[in-house]
């Protein structure tokens, strides 16, 4: 069976789609011949065209309005902005208008659109192009956040973000793009996951690890590894999505293991997974055999030092030192 990598999951996602509806183009900085930032774009546009392969300038408001207008008016534009951290130079059209559009129209205008860019540190690329911004999305009503952590996933969600009606923000990480560790059989033909959908990728008795994205891969590792060492059976939930989120999936796995450890990469006050815990706590604390722990990143911005990153970024060790501290084994 053939394996692709992240990246190359994603591209032939974005290949199928816009092979099967002229109504999809995409638009971003350096996505023409040049091919992206971290080539994933590379060949589009000898294959595509200029007209579905749009080179904007070095404005991401603009081209993100641009993306929007195009929605309503019935095209599915895949914006590509080449870092997460430049979401925030399109605040306003990401959550005052693509976000709220719909809402505001009765539904009677739809926003189906999708922006990808790349999220997440561990590459040495400092403070303004490493950040995990998944929270302050998240908490936009209107936007869905899409985090996957394997090409499996990655090409699936991709093609059921597109033919979604509303904004997708869709967090792709640095580290999973050509990292052939983490390649695996993706189909050739066309395929969705569904949004709001997570999965048990390990299944386990005794601590239920959640987690998005490259954490999805630290926590599997750490699992594997307490699993051979330590017969300690973690099960490990991949939230896929989290917006919607699937706090069922969470719950009943709570409910199967009595204990929760949270790993997420972004920094952790006002991160994410504070959500999933409060969920947890608020619907299914009487599952629960210890207090809910949480894995993130420290509160700093994320320095350009690679000693320092690492530090900072939530480690194999560091999970592992949680889940025995909660498995009282610490």
């Amino acid at each position: 069976m053939r394996e692709l990598t992240y990246l190359e999951a994603i591209k032939e996602a974005i290949r199928q789609v816009m092979k099967e509806n002229e109504d999809v183009f995409m638009l971003g900085e350096d996505i023409g011949l040049y091919g992206g930032s971290f080539g994933l774009t590379r060949g589009l546009f000898e294959e595509f065209g200029k007209d579905r392969i749009r080179n904007t300038p070095i404005a991401e408001a603009a081209l993100i309005g641009a993306a929007v207008g195009s929605a309503v008016t019935g095209m599915r534009p895949i914006a590509e902005l080449m870092f997460s951290d430049f979401s925030t130079v399109a605040w306003d059209q990401i959550v005052n208008q693509a976000a709220k559009i719909r809402y505001q129209f009765g539904g009677k205008a739809k926003v189906p659109m999708v922006i990808r860019t790349a999220h997440g540190g561990g590459m040495g690329f400092a403070a303004q192009h490493s950040q995990s911004l998944e929270a302050l999305f998240a908490h936009i009503p209107g936007l869905k956040v899409v985090m996957p952590s394997c090409p499996y996933d990655a090409k699936g969600l991709f093609i059921a973000s597109v033919y979604d009606n509303n904004p997708v923000i869709f967090l792709e990480h640095k580290i999973l793009y050509n990292n052939k560790k983490y390649s695996q059989h993706v189909p050739e033909e066309m395929y969705t996951i569904p949004l709001g959908k997570g999965e048990v990728k390990k299944s386990g008795k005794d601590l239920t690890l959640v987690a998005t994205s490259y954490m999805v891969q630290k926590s599997l590792e750490v699992a594997n590894e307490l699993k051979d060492k330590m017969q300690i059976d973690c099960e490990v939930v991949d939230l896929r999505t989290i917006k919607p989120l699937d706090i069922d999936l969470v719950i009943e796995s709570v409910k199967k293991t009595g204990r929760l450890v949270c790993v997420e990469e972004a920094c952790s006050f006002g991160g994410f997974m504070g959500e999933v815990a409060s969920q947890v706590a608020e619907f299914g604390f009487d599952y629960l055999d210890a207090p809910i722990v949480r894995v993130a990143s420290k509160n700093c911005p994320v320095p350009y030092s690679y000693v320092l990153e690492q530090e900072m970024i939530p480690s194999s060790d560091r999970i592992k030192e949680n889940i025995l501290k909660v498995l009282g084994k610490a």
